[in-house]
Order: structure tokens, then sequence, then C-alpha cells
């Protein structure tokens, strides 16, 4: 998965199924679902579901755009 990507689709029978479906993609992913939606689709379960992103940016905490950046193994913001 790219890492700006971050919807997920999932869908099942049955409530259980979704539940299980859910649960072993967070496993095998090793990504929280941060926000969730289920709705029956006909006989369908279906979920649309947002996870964690794995890019994140560290700013200073200055209130300005200053970005941080790592030098010799050390997270440095300016």
């Amino acid at each position: 998965m790219n890492n700006k990507e971050n919807l997920q689709y999932f869908e099942c029978s049955s409530m259980r199924g979704l539940y299980n479906e859910m649960k072993g993609w967070q496993e095998k992913h090793q990504k929280r679902l941060l926000s969730t939606d289920i709705q029956q689709d006909g006989e369908l379960f279906t979920c649309i579901a947002l996870t964690n992103p794995s890019e994140v940016i560290i700013c200073g905490g200055n209130g300005g755009s200053n970005q941080a950046d790592v030098f010799s193994g050390f997270l440095q913001t300016r």
C-alpha cells in the first residue's frame, strides 16, 4: 500500500465476518483504523475506513512552517 493512500473498503455477508475481515487486515498491516462507516448494502455489510497515515510531518512548535529534520540520528527543528 502506498503511504499516501489511507482509504480501505471491506465487505462481508455478516457483521461478525466484517469484523473478522477488518481485524485481520489490522493485524496483517499493523495499522489502526481511524474512522469507519459501516452500512448494509443489499445482503452485504460494507465498511469504508480511513487508516492511520504512515506519513507524518513534524514541525517546530513556534506556529511557523518549519519542518523538522533528522541530523546524525537526532530529530531537530529549526
